[in-house]
């Protein structure tokens, strides 16, 4: 990739990831978090919040798992044991007296997965759109994100009809962004692999051994440390375009809470996952070694400018009948042929 166009798409994805954790221009209503066991999504929900409060954006928390209320969270809904309809009661009975920039977040999807295999008359996809569309004119409008977090590690509940997409296909779909949750020294540790030609370890339940829950590495990588979680987003576009790129997001102790700079980084930018290259091998890759010259000295572009076209003249065409004439001044090595010149 050439180095204009890779500055590019780095700056672009650095402003795209910045538009979607800071809740600006409303660039994605519904996102999709998808975690595991291995690297859950507390800590990207926790930046949500911290971006939020920043930005001064009012924060509904919908909560099936969390206990307490978390630091910046304006509207604390607990969940459990509640049907869908109260808990949209209690949201919208929340957003009455909000400002208009609102962020909703739902810790955990899967309970609301149970409950609509249970009841039938419950419809997900109507029950997440009422969150983003006003039910009535006199609901408050204004700009509504939705965060909502699935566990891939949770057993999905079998659907109705053989012929019905699963929860998590149902849940991409409406989704305008999906960000996958992956731990840092997992990635390491895979691109580790192959960089070796080697199978890449897999960890946790994909181990595939009885007890086995959360995969643990026998030594770390690098002498940096390994911390922080690995996003890998999807994002649509209005256009349809889709938008592929793996994020770094650092450990919130290594940046005030206050902080207005960018911490995401690509991963790729990341030093222990693509090493920096010497300096003098960038150079060499940058012209071509070569045993003769390929440019031109001033001299032979200046020889080269003022060669003359043999059909130049003939391009200018005096009258009709001109523009196909041929101009041509014998030299002496010419051999003349009266009979040749004839014809």
């Amino acid at each position: 990739m050439a180095p204009t166009s890779l500055s590019h798409r780095q700056t672009h994805n650095l402003l795209l990831i910045s538009k979607l954790l800071g809740h600006r221009d409303t660039a994605s209503p519904l996102t999709l978090l998808i975690d595991s066991l291995e690297q859950p999504a507390t800590p990207l929900i926790k930046e949500y919040i911290r971006r939020a409060k920043i930005s001064k954006v009012h924060v509904t928390l919908i909560a099936f798992e969390t206990l307490k209320p978390l630091d910046g969270v304006d509207s604390f809904i607990f969940a459990r044991r509640k049907n869908p309809s109260e808990i949209a009661k209690e949201v919208a009975a929340a957003q009455q007296k909000t400002p208009t920039r609102r962020l909703i977040l739902i810790d955990s999807i899967n309970p609301l997965l149970r409950a609509q295999r249970a009841n039938a008359h419950f419809h997900l996809p109507t029950f997440l759109s009422s969150f983003l569309i006003p039910s009535s004119p006199s609901a408050p409008k204004g700009d509504t994100s939705l965060v909502v977090n699935f566990h891939n590690d949770v057993p999905n509940p079998p659907t109705q009809s053989p012929y019905q997409p699963s929860p998590l296909s149902t849940l991409s779909f409406l989704a305008t962004t999906v960000i996958t949750l992956h731990s840092f020294s997992h990635i390491l540790a895979q691109k580790a692999a192959r960089d070796r030609s080697l199978a890449a370890p897999v960890f946790g339940l994909a181990e595939e051994q009885d007890g086995v829950l959360l995969g643990r590495l026998d030594k770390p990588i690098g002498n940096e440390s390994t911390q922080g979680i690995v996003l890998e987003m999807e994002h649509r576009r209005r256009s349809g375009r889709g938008v592929l790129e793996w994020y770094i997001l650092p450990p919130a102790s290594s940046y005030p809470p206050n902080q207005l700079k960018e911490i995401v980084t690509l991963l790729d930018d990341h030093p222990l996952y693509r090493p920096p290259q010497d300096p003098s091998a960038q150079e060499g890759e940058e012209e071509p070694q070569s045993t003769f010259e390929l440019g031109l000295t001033d001299r032979q572009r200046k020889d080269r400018e003022g060669v003359v076209l043999p059909y130049f003249d003939a391009q200018q065409g005096d009258g009709p009948g001109e523009g196909g004439r041929i101009l041509y001044d014998m030299g002496e090595e010419d051999d003349f042929d009266e009979e040749e010149d004839e014809i």
